[in-house]
């Protein structure tokens, strides 16, 4: 037991691990194989729970403590990064901001449906020529008196073109003074005129979830439709980052844990020289190291939670677990592969899948060197 952790959390733990291991592992490799997004195990994901978790329950939440939602993300991740996906990007970067920064009525409209699994959201971010410098948005809202019209472009947004989609918290420039640009983030429905998405096929990882691209041409929508105030598009969408960090960060851990346990099993079990690979102390090493490594990202995730569940400062401490919980999720999936030797290389092996969905893990919501860079900003650097 962590200090971190009480008896709920072990209930979820179990819960979602049942889950996973019945309804979702059966049909992972073949979503895979097939790049299916599936709707009817995101409704299930929804059903059980575990969209808007932490929310209150006037708004259709579970008003559960923000680990109690990592535990989840980290164990889906456990069996199938792409369910894991679904799962975080819709409640950090889908349901986060609208939580976050939506007035009264836009929570009372919106919230509901999303965190029922009847429906998911999308955030709307990064561009073709716009990732880790999220400045350089060339995405533009005009002000036309009672409505706004924006023109521009998104790319690689996750949950964005599922029919589940129910809209996308988009951020535009707005003004332009001298050098400095104006950002702030709209709430754009589904079905709004001038709004298309269009899936994004050929991905190397998690091939089982939806990422999409974006166009905006003319499209119209209600003055009232900013999130937060004009002219703070970037702490929006900054802020929800760091929430999101932690979501990236359960679904390494988990990816590890995972691809981890996958090494452990079939080493046991596969024998040359007479014995099992286990008792080669080679084998043994990298198994210890791994599982060591776990242990540190799982402590790490656990407190960056723990001082955002109390409402203390906690970004050092995200990017850290952003960081190194994605690095980890390489680190062990590499060698979990090199463990199973040339059957890691082969689809019908679940390691072979985890070796891949652990790619886009330090490259997603910050890449690991900006992560670094956070990081070298928070101890004085």
């Amino acid at each position: 037991m962590l200090p971190y952790l009480n008896d709920e959390h072990d209930t979820i733990r179990k819960a979602v691990r049942d889950f996973a291991e019945r309804d979702i592992k059966p049909l992972a490799q073949e979503l895979d194989e097939k790049e299916e997004f599936s709707i009817e195990l995101t409704q299930k994901m929804g059903e059980m729970g575990l969209f808007g978790m932490t929310l209150p329950e006037k708004y259709g939440g579970h008003n559960t403590d923000y680990l109690s939602y990592i535990i989840a993300v980290e164990e889906i991740a456990r069996v199938d990064g792409s369910h894991a996906a679904t799962l975080a990007a819709h409640n950090s970067l889908g349901i986060g901001p609208l939580y976050e920064f939506g007035n009264e009525e836009q929570k009372l409209k919106y919230l509901p449906g999303l965190c029922s699994g009847k429906e998911l959201w999308a955030f709307g971010l990064t561009e073709p020529e716009a990732g880790s410098d999220s400045r350089g948005s060339k995405t533009f809202a005009k002000d036309k008196g009672d409505r706004w019209e924006i023109n521009g472009s998104k790319i690689f947004i996750t949950n964005g073109s599922t029919p589940l989609c129910s809209g996308v918290t988009v951020q535009a420039v707005t003004a332009i003074k001298g050098n400095e640009k104006e950002f702030t983030t709209f709430i754009v429905e589904k079905g709004t005129s001038g709004w298309t998405s269009k899936a994004m096929h050929g991905k190397m990882m998690w091939r089982a979830s939806d990422t999409s691209e974006m166009f905006f041409d003319d499209c119209s929508i209600p003055k009232e439709n900013i999130l937060g105030v004009r002219g703070m598009g970037s702490k929006v969408m900054l802020k929800t980052l760091d929430s999101g960090r932690l979501s990236i960060a359960a679904m390494g851990l988990g990816c590890a844990q995972g691809a981890y346990e996958l090494a452990l099993a079939y080493a046991k079990e596969r024998k040359q020289f007479g014995k099992t690979l286990s008792k080669f102390q080679a084998i043994s090493f990298k198994l210890a190291d791994m599982a060591l490594k776990i242990e540190l990202a799982r402590n790490l995730l656990y407190k960056a939670c723990w001082l955002k569940d109390i409402g203390e400062e906690y970004g050092k401490e995200a990017a850290m677990a952003k960081l190194y919980c994605s690095e980890i999720a390489k680190e062990v999936a590499d060698e979990a592969v090199q463990i199973h030797g040339g059957y890691g290389l082969m689809k019908e092996y679940p390691v072979e899948r985890f070796y891949r969905d652990q790619r886009l893990l330090q490259i997603g919501e910050g890449t690991s060197e900006i992560q670094r860079m956070v990081i070298s900003r928070y101890i004085g650097c």
